[in-house]
């Protein structure tokens, strides 16, 4: 029982009461303070008139992190439509009936016996 999780049950009877009222009062304030910050009086429109070059730096730095992360997208992209299009195709190659040769196949060898 070293990593196991827990449940504690309520033992008492005026435990579960007040676990459901500690439940709803969260709840309750969760959703006032959610209320809150969505009203006109806490909402401010972004104004790009004021920025410093601080911001632009940050955006544009910003903006140079995501689109390097299309290099690795890229690789991954292109890896799966080679390996995926080189399957098919030599499946066709195969089926066309291949030569032993070009199966990398050498005639008339037998495995050897081994003596232990």
């Amino acid at each position: 029982m070293g990593n196991a999780i827990v449940i504690m049950e309520p033992k008492r009877k005026g435990e579960c009461d007040m676990l459901k009222g500690r439940k709803s009062w969260t709840a309750g304030l969760t959703v006032g303070l959610i209320a809150l910050m969505a009203t006109p009086a806490f909402a401010r429109s972004i104004s790009l008139k004021d920025a410093g070059v601080t911001l632009w730096i940050f955006i544009i730095i910003g903006a140079v992190i995501v689109l390097l992360q299309l290099i690795p997208a890229a690789i991954l992209f292109f890896s799966f439509i080679g390996t995926s299009s080189s399957m098919v195709f030599k499946r066709k190659k195969e089926a066309e009936g291949a030569t032993a040769e070009e199966r990398g196949m050498l005639t008339g060898v037998e495995p050897a016996a081994v003596k232990k």
